[in-house]
């Protein structure tokens, strides 16, 4: 779909729909696309990296140029870098993100990801850098943290405070892992979000690796999923009406529509337009733009300031994991490319949760930010739900049977997670054990230790 719709008329809530309704796509064109956030740190002393400065973001941005990424700019600031499809971008406490390009395969993901860290630690080797790949910066205040200079982050830092307790949290300490896949049709959007949505839980649970704050345990194994209990209500969460009857573009794009905005774009520029409407832009009376309607591209931007567990765009991303290790950047699109690319799969997981209610949906997201694969559904143990999640995940990848070198197929990216399920310890409790056991307490061993 074009990305500005005629000038000769305004946009139309069909309008709207359609943009979601144009991701469809044949199943022989699905893609795979993975994103995974890292903490940038000081080798020396472990503190945060500013942007600026000879060892900071911005130079850690312009080394990678040398390996043919071109610069992404707002104004005359280097913000990012694109290359081949793929996307090196900053959040606005500076971790680092992949977001790469779409693809047919998990081992092309993993080569991907591979490529990128390859890259990454040549140039932060010069630096003197590493990275930390965890869910929640262990020993961090949050005004220790620098600011990246991107003007949508100073609307959100702005707009945070007013909506949320741990708005700000979310933006400056926090880092994820996510995959983002296709769907084939609305029916096929619908039962892929209804099961990724329902399962969240489990992928947090998994991936749980968040235990410290500013130094100390903080009672969760997975603290970011926590944050996001408490960031704003308008625009995150498990969103029940995904469940009910009559789900389909047409009432996500309602539900976006009475989302809060945080800005739009001109020229390069972002104009706050926080917590305004965007029926009201719609029908041209933004007092920040008088009489100006809305093109497609601002329906797009205002999509990615949406953060519910899973998000729908032209395609589904999954939202629910903390980032960890390099091991674990392919397991998350193992996971989910078993679990919703294969038709038996994906009826198989539906199984396993369509008799949950929206109350267990939420009850299940907080459990297993608190405690992890001890959580409870309908009578059983998130442990016990896993180990049958990924016995699903391994036959779904068994039957795409894509092959790397003509004899190994995709399933092997799942034996990380298929150990924590068999052992019920998520990473958070096996780093917990390591705080209080060989590390006596040190977090500093945190960053010499599980440092990429």
């Amino acid at each position: 779909m074009a990305d500005v719709i005629c000038d000769e008329r305004p946009l139309v809530f069909e309008d709207l729909v359609a943009w979601f309704a144009d991701g469809s796509k044949a199943k022989a064109d699905w893609r795979i696309g993975a994103e995974h956030e890292k903490f940038p740190f000081y080798l020396k002393d472990h503190s945060p990296v500013p942007y600026e400065g000879p060892n900071g973001i911005h130079a850690l941005l312009t080394g990678l140029m040398r390996f043919g990424w071109q610069g992404v700019f707002e104004g005359d600031t280097l913000i990012g870098l694109e290359r081949n499809g793929a996307n090196v971008s900053l959040e606005p406490g500076g971790q680092f993100e992949l977001s790469g390009a779409p693809l047919g395969d998990l081992h092309e993901i993993c080569d991907e990801t591979g490529g990128h860290l390859s890259e990454v630690k040549t140039v932060a080797d010069e630096l003197g850098l590493g990275f930390l790949g965890l869910g929640f910066t262990p020993t961090w205040t949050r005004d220790q943290i620098p600011v990246m200079p991107k003007g949508r982050y100073k609307i959100m830092r702005n707009y945070m405070p007013k909506v949320g307790g741990m708005g700000l949290d979310m933006m400056f300490r926090t880092c994820t892992v996510q995959v983002n896949l296709d769907f084939g049709s609305e029916a096929d959007m619908v039962k892929k979000f209804r099961t990724s949505l329902a399962l969240q839980p489990v992928a947090t649970a998994l991936f749980a690796n968040s235990p410290f704050t500013e130094g100390k345990p903080n009672g969760f194994l997975s603290a970011r999923a926590n944050v996001w209990t408490d960031v704003d209500a308008d625009r995150t969460g498990m969103l029940g009406f995904v469940f009910k009857d009559g789900f389909g573009f047409e009432t996500y794009a309602n539900y976006a529509l009475d989302v809060p905005m945080y800005f739009v774009k001109r020229e390069g520029r972002y104009i706050d337009v926080a917590g305004r409407s965007f029926r009201e832009f719609m029908e041209g009376r933004l007092p920040e733009l008088p009489g100006e309607r809305p093109t497609i591209k601002d329906w797009a931007d205002h999509v990615t300031t949406i953060f519910p567990e899973v998000r729908l765009k032209y395609y589904l991303e999954m939202r629910g994991a903390d980032a960890g290790p390099w091991s674990r950047l392919c397991a998350l699109p193992a996971l989910w490319t078993g679990l919703l690319y294969d038709q038996a799969a994906l009826d198989a997981a539906w199984d396993l949760c369509k008799g949950w209610s929206v109350e267990d949906h939420e009850g299940l997201r907080a459990q297993a930010a608190k405690v992890g694969l001890k959580a409870q559904i309908d009578g059983r143990t998130l442990q016990d739900v896993a180990k049958d999640v990924l016995v699903i995940a391994r036959q779904g990848l068994k039957a795409r049977n894509r092959l790397s070198g003509g004899m190994v197929d995709e399933t092997g990216y799942l034996a990380e997670l298929e150990d924590i399920a068999d052992t019920g310890l998520t990473p958070a409790e096996r780093m917990l054990e390591q705080y209080h056991g060989a590390w006596g307490g040190d977090l500093s061993k945190v960053y010499e230790t599980m440092a990429f």
